[in-house]
C-alpha cells in the first residue's frame, strides 16, 4: 500500500482523511456508547462524514498541488459537491428510511413464524448537515496539516 500511495500526494492525503474520520467515528461512537463496534472503522454515516472528509481534503490537496484555476481542481469540486449533496439528502433518506422499516418488521413477525435469522437494514448510510461539515472540515485540516511532495 505504501508504494502505491507514496508518490501521489492527492492520493495520500485523501486517503489519509478517510482513516482518520474512520477512526475519529469508531472513537465517538465508543465515547456516546461505551461500546466499541468495529463496523464503526469501516462502515458509512455517523460523525464526522468520512465521505466530506476524503473529497474535501482532495480538493484541497488539488488546490495546493495544481492550482484553482486547474481544470482537475474544476473536476474535483464538481465531484465534492456531488458526494456532500448525496450524503445529505439520497443517502440520508435511506438510512431514515431503514429506521423505519426496520421498526415496522420487528412488530411484523409472530414467534411462530419469525425467520430464524432476521435481516436488518442498514441505518447508517447518510449524514447530517453537521456530520457533513465536520468531515468537510477535517478534510480541509488534514490536506492543510501535510505537506506537498
Amino acid at each position: 500500500m505504501r508504494a502505491f500511495l507514496a508518490p501521489n500526494y492527492i492520493l495520500t492525503v485523501s486517503f489519509s482523511s478517510w482513516a482518520f474520520a474512520q477512526i475519529c467515528k469508531a472513537v465517538i461512537h465508543f465515547y456516546k456508547t461505551e461500546k466499541f463496534k468495529l463496523e464503526r472503522l469501516f462502515g458509512a454515516g455517523g460523525m464526522p462524514s468520512s465521505h466530506s472528509a476524503t473529497v474535501c481534503s482532495m480538493l484541497m490537496a488539488l488546490a495546493k498541488k495544481e492550482g484553482i484555476q486547474s481544470s482537475v481542481f474544476a473536476v474535483g469540486f464538481v465531484i465534492a459537491v456531488i458526494v456532500m449533496y448525496d450524503a445529505m439528502g439520497v443517502r440520508r433518506s435511506a438510512g431514515e428510511h431503514a429506521k423505519l422499516l426496520n421498526k415496522i418488521l420487528d412488530g411484523w413477525w409472530d414467534d411462530e413464524i419469525k425467520p430464524e435469522k432476521e435481516a436488518k437494514l442498514q441505518e447508517f448510510v447518510g449524514h447530517t448537515p453537521l456530520e457533513v461539515l465536520s468531515g468537510a472540515l477535517l478534510g480541509i485540516l488534514v490536506a492543510m496539516l501535510l505537506p506537498v511532495f
